[in-house]
């Protein structure tokens, strides 16, 4: 059975796990202090030098709207692994000085560790530990634990790679930066087979010398989310069972594949019940690439829920090899997925169920099987290594230089209280680095903010846990300064900038005294805010049932000509809002047929043209829609339609719109919760405007729901991080992973010829300014894409703007911005040209003015 780990949840806060519902960083510049090497009092490595800025756990006052993280989000759904058996062996280890033996990480007690050489000359870093567990496994994420006293040698820089035979290493699994704390953590990474996994810590946490250590070191095994994979059709499938009820229900095997949860297999237990154990076997009739079985419990009853399984594979239906997945499932009634330690060809897939999850007899029922198998990246797109971040990526936000602002709250794992301070991190997209750095200087904790994108690039954050606060990043100058603060205290407040470069907010009433957040507006000339007192947040407000505290957060603004802004959402009730002397507010129709859709986002893939997904009609604890809406707005009109929907019901999802105008959504959950990742959706999905379908792209290996991101890129690429924040809980996500659409890939996974922008993109441009741009190679379309600020779901500054153009001659073009800044609105911009096939270039920035 699957081990119980309640006294390590605080250990894995950092789990990737999935959720049993269906259905891997970066580095950071430190440098390294290169004292004389002494023993420290109490032995265990040299004697420790100051941290400069360390991060350490800080207690604070609590906000009376602290979250509390649901009791299974305590507990990581992958198994910490058995190690029983292991070896583990180290580039090097401290003998001499103290018992800095490998060994100690496997020996159950905090108090011993591994320790790189440290006396005489110290061995320079970087330092690996390799663990040997003897026989191949699904692994998805080392927990690394660091020693108990003292600070020196804790990881900073890491990366994490596996192998099957010890001797062939692939490309790291996993890069990224750890913060410079005690606190056990978690470093997650796509499942997948493995005999040995090796930790390479590339620089110490703090800079205090060129030392590694390690209290103890553990593996989490199979959390049911096979990265990069796609269902595989079930049509000509078949399925047998080594027995089936018949006599007293329909219980036959070829219910699981009917597409029906009301139907179920299950085995004889009619007069003499069959003995487990019980088989079902799928057919393929045909050789395919299998990856992982998903099994869908019957909903109607708790018997035969399959319990300790193992999974075995035939390419002629007869002879079956060695298991490729052994595990035991939990006793509910969530979908779990197997992932196999390698990807098979396969014709038949056998499940043989050993016990029943409950122990309630000897049976064994299911009502869906299915399979699934490697995705094409030309058609699903891939996934990169998982970036391990110092913090939850709670906010982000794209910045010029090909690099990506995050932060969290007060600390790097939890949030609560109004501390005066912020814990941020940048990854240069560049290098793959990330830097670490607490904000003070502002007296903002800037979590659950409202974000603004400003007309010069700067990054406007509003609100929060310090609800007036109001705080200024400038990308040119890293650095961050305070404004004044809001007439309004807000939380889960909604921003945009407007057409005039002022910027507009509106709701917020998680901080501060709940009721009626009228909006207001900033001024970059006088850095003040000016109320409107005829913008009531009212009209814009969802029936949540919990009131104000809940119905006026995170809404969808978009803004157009003349200072003007339609809130499309989540209230089915769309409004116009005027922003001149006292504002109003007036109502712009319903969404169509839509319900309330809080926690669902909108997304502008054209001029004038918006896509909503998702969301559900409260906060949370209601079940998502899998609804998506199309809204047009022509001048004073707005038309609102409903398109294809999802193949996934999602609130908490993130979604982003390409350069080619499709728009992609990722993570989310089918009933959201705060903090948990129960009934998480793990499959991307692709809308296209052209055909109003959406389509599959490849799965993700973590979960992605309350607190996730997701960012376009500056090479097209999509950014998807965080999710938790939740203190000593196991679903905290303090990681990201870049996702590479379709238009960019060939089958084979090979990056496809791309357009280059060469000469002609200056740094700042007027709106209406014709630019002559040259390229490498002909294309046929320009597009700018407003660099965005994601949270919450909700990114209000990104916006698509297609640019009309014309050739002049072999590789050059007239391309002009439009001159309406209700489309083109002010800010910073990537632009790209796309070829005949969809494929955009590498984007070069622009600000619009």
């Amino acid at each position: 059975m699957r081990r119980r780990i309640r006294p390590l949840a605080g250990a894995l806060r950092r789990s990737p796990l999935l959720i049993s519902f269906a259905l891997g960083s970066t580095l950071v510049g430190l440098t390294p202090w290169l004292g004389v090497a002494s023993t420290a009092p109490g032995g265990h490595g040299p004697a420790p030098r100051p941290a400069p800025g360390a991060f350490t756990q800080q207690t604070a006052k609590q906000s009376p709207h602290h979250g509390v993280a649901p009791a299974e989000a305590m507990e990581p759904t992958a198994p910490v692994l058995d190690r029983t058996g292991w070896t583990v062996t180290a580039s090097d280890q401290e003998t001499v000085g103290e018992n800095g033996r490998a060994a100690n990480v496997l020996d159950g007690d905090p108090a011993t560790l591994w320790h790189s050489k440290w006396t005489g000359t110290p061995a320079p870093l970087p330092h690996s530990i390799t663990l040997d567990m003897h026989r191949t496994a699904v692994v998805s994420a080392l927990v690394y634990r660091p020693r108990a006293t003292g600070t020196n040698g804790r990881v900073g820089e890491y990366s994490i790679s596996v192998s099957a035979d010890g001797t062939h290493w692939g490309s790291p699994v996993a890069t990224g930066t750890l913060a410079d704390d005690g606190s056990a953590k978690t470093l997650g990474f796509a499942p997948q087979g493995a005999r040995f996994v090796r930790l390479t810590a590339v620089s110490e946490a703090g800079g205090r010398g060129p030392w590694s250590s390690a209290a103890e070191l553990d593996l989490l095994g199979d959390p049911g989310t096979p990265a990069a994979t796609v269902d595989l059709p079930r049509t000509g499938w078949t399925a047998t069972a080594g027995d089936e009820e018949t006599a007293r229900e329909n219980g036959r095997a070829a219910n699981v594949l009917d597409g029906d949860a009301a139907t179920i297999w299950h085995s004889r237990w009619s007069g003499t019940p069959a003995p487990l154990p019980h088989t079902i076997t799928l057919d393929l009739h045909r050789t395919t690439a299998v990856s992982a079985l998903v099994y869908q419990p019957r909903k109607d009853g708790p018997n035969g829920r399959a319990g300790t399984y193992s999974i075995t594979t035939s390419t002629d239906g007869t002879t079956f090899g060695a298991p490729v997945s052994t595990g035991t499932w939990r006793d509910d009634d969530t979908v779990k997925t197997a992932t196999f330690t390698r990807t098979v060809n396969a014709r038949s897939v056998r499940l043989t169920v050993t016990r029943e999850a409950g122990d309630r007899g000897p049976w064994t029922s299911a009502a869906e099987m299915r399979l699934s198998g490697p995705a094409d990246p030309a058609v699903h797109g891939s996934w990169s290594r998982i970036t391990g971040f110092p913090l939850v990526p709670v906010a982000t936000a794209v910045l010029p230089g090909d690099k990506l602002l995050a932060w969290s709250a007060y600390a790097v794992d939890r949030f609560g209280g109004s501390n005066g301070y912020t814990q941020t991190a940048i990854l240069d997209l560049k290098t793959g680095k990330v830097t670490q750095r607490r904000i003070d200087n502002t007296g903002h904790d800037m979590f659950c903010p409202g974000i603004a994108m400003l007309a010069d690039g700067r990054v406007l954050v509003t609100g929060g846990s310090n609800a007036e606060k109001a705080s200024i990043y400038d990308p040119a100058t890293d650095s961050w300064s305070a404004t004044t603060s809001m007439n309004i205290a807000r939380g889960y407040q909604a921003m945009t900038l407007l057409s005039t470069g002022d910027a507009f907010v509106l709701g917020g009433s998680w901080s501060g005294a709940a009721g009626d957040k009228a909006g207001e507006v900033w001024s970059p000339d006088t850095r003040t805010w000016r109320r409107l007192p005829g913008v009531s947040a009212v009209p814009a407000m969802t029936a949540d049932p919990r009131g104000a505290y809940r119905a006026d957060n995170h809404m969808w603004l978009y803004a157009t000509s003349g200072g003007k802004v339609l809130q499309l959402g989540p209230s089915k009730q769309m409004n116009w809002i005027t922003t001149t002397g006292d504002g109003s507010i007036t109502s712009a129709g319903p969404r169509a047929d839509s319900q309330d859709a809080m926690t669902g986002n909108a997304v502008a893939y054209d001029i004038g043209k918006l896509l909503t997904l998702g969301g559900s009609p409260a906060y949370e604890n209601t079940p998502a829609t899998r609804r998506a809406y199309t809204v047009d707005i022509a001048g004073d009109q707005v038309r609102a339609a409903r398109t294809g929907d999802m193949d996934h019901a999602r609130a908490f999802g993130n979604s982003v719109v390409l350069p080619d105008g499709k728009v992609a959504v990722f993570g989310g959950q089918a009933y959201p919760v705060p903090f948990s990742d129960a009934t998480s959706v793990l499959t991307p999905e692709i809308w296209d405007p052209a055909t109003g379908r959406f389509t599959p792209l490849a799965t993700m290996a973590i979960p992605r729901n309350y607190h996730s991101v997701a960012n376009l890129l500056p090479d097209g690429r999509i950014f998807s991080g965080g999710g938790g924040l939740c203190g000593d809980c196991a679903t905290n996500h303090a990681d990201g992973a870049v996702f590479t659409p379709p238009y960019l890939l060939n089958t084979d996974g090979s990056a496809k010829p791309r357009p280059v922008i060469t000469d002609g993109v200056p740094p700042r441009a007027a709106a209406g300014t014709t630019l002559t741009i040259s390229t490498e190679k002909p294309v046929t379309s320009f597009v700018l894409m407003r660099a965005a600020a994601a949270t919450h779901s909700t990114d209000n500054d990104q916006r698509r703007v297609p640019l009309t153009s014309s050739p002049t001659r072999a590789g050059t073009y007239k391309v002009t911005i439009p001159s309406d800044k209700g489309a083109a609105l002010p800010g910073t911009y990537m632009l790209f040209a796309l070829d005949a096939h969809g494929v955009p270039s590498v984007a070069r920035f622009i600000t619009v003015y």
